[in-house]
């Protein structure tokens, strides 16, 4: 599967910085379970601004790798990275959005929320312990859906993926033998099935195999026509992925919990709360030695915070809450200088 990008003109200055260069073009590169929304979100900045920006879309431990090797102005990852990662490179970490993972699946005459399952047995499928549709620990939990007596092909990231971390979070939290056989991360040793690169790939891999599930960001289930599965929550009900389940996987979030905002929404309380929701992040050098490169990519989200937030409704991402956005300023404000100590950005 090819690398996803867009080349969109980024830059309108919506807050007082400390460099006023011309327009400079941005680039940007990771996590792929954001890239429809930043791609929304650019393509609307460009209208208005007419500044260059380019994010490639190659996974989240790519966006990490070229950050760190300071090949692009910023880096996304949907796995935060932890306090003691992010001051040993000198990073600051903020969320943009938040948005959910779902199952989906290419099974003949299936319809988007017909198959529910549950944390267990989706760990049991990707862990190869179900081989069949119509396995009984499935079907018992479908009474009237026709299940075919078909082999399930798992398809899972093949690349470093913030995605996955997110999945296998999950499946860590309900399955006790995925945690200690398998666990969390963004790269895990899949036992069974096939890999595909990105999101678009997964999603790919799943409409070209019969009877397969994959895992994918709900904008590219969505966008792709591709039957998506329940889950139970933690409450035990099974709700459908939109915006009312997420928000309320997000309700009770205490951002300032963990360092660079690196919380997980996996698994959280209430009876509309879908169980794989996540934020997703940035990642730019806290000391700018490019500071108007640095300006023009807080200038970018600054002006998605202030404008972007119908456009990321419309593809089902949930925006942050505003307190959260101020927080988010303040850090800039305070955590991001130029070589000489002079803030980049400024309330």
């Amino acid at each position: 599967m090819k690398i996803m990008s867009f080349a969109i003109a980024a830059g309108l200055a919506v807050a007082s910085f400390t460099t006023t260069a011309s327009a400079a073009d941005i680039t940007g590169a990771g996590a792929t379970f954001p890239f429809p929304v930043y791609s929304k979100w650019a393509e609307a900045y460009k209208k208005e601004t007419g500044n260059g920006m380019n994010y490639q879309s190659i996974g989240s431990g790519g966006g990490i790798k070229q950050i760190q090797a300071k090949t692009v102005d910023f880096g996304a990852t949907d796995a935060p990275m932890k306090g003691e990662d992010l001051e040993k490179n000198g990073l600051l970490q903020f969320p943009t959005v938040m948005g959910a993972v779902v199952p989906v699946v290419n099974i003949q005459g299936i319809q988007p929320g017909q198959i529910k399952l549950t944390g267990q047995v989706l760990a049991d499928i990707f862990q190869g312990k179900i081989l069949k549709w119509n396995d009984p620990k499935i079907a018992q939990l479908n009474a009237g859906v026709n299940l075919p007596n078909a082999n399930i092909t798992p398809v899972y990231r093949s690349d470093s993926s913030g995605t996955t971390s997110v999945f296998t979070t999950y499946l860590s939290q309900v399955s006790s033998a995925w945690k200690s056989e398998l666990g969390a991360g963004t790269t895990v040793n899949w036992p069974v099935g096939q890999g595909g690169k990105g999101n678009e790939g997964v999603a790919a891999t799943v409409k070209q195999v019969p009877n397969s599930i994959g895992y994918v960001e709900y904008a590219y289930a969505k966008q792709n026509n591709i039957p998506h599965t329940l889950i139970q929550n933690q409450a035990g009900k099974y709700p459908q992925p939109e915006m009312k389940s997420f928000q309320a996987a997000a309700a009770n979030a205490n951002w300032t919990s963990a360092p660079g905002f690196g919380i997980s929404l996996t698994n959280q309380p209430g009876d509309d709360a879908w169980p794989i929701t996540n934020p997703t992040f940035i990642l730019v050098y806290k000391t700018a030695e490019k500071p108007e490169q640095t300006a023009e990519v807080l200038k970018f989200f600054d002006w998605s915070f202030k404008n972007g937030d119908k456009l990321a409704s419309d593809l089902d991402y949930v925006p942050l809450p505003d307190n959260v956005v101020e927080q988010i300023r303040a850090t800039w404000a305070k955590e991001i200088k130029t070589s000489a100590g002079q803030p980049v950005y400024k309330m």
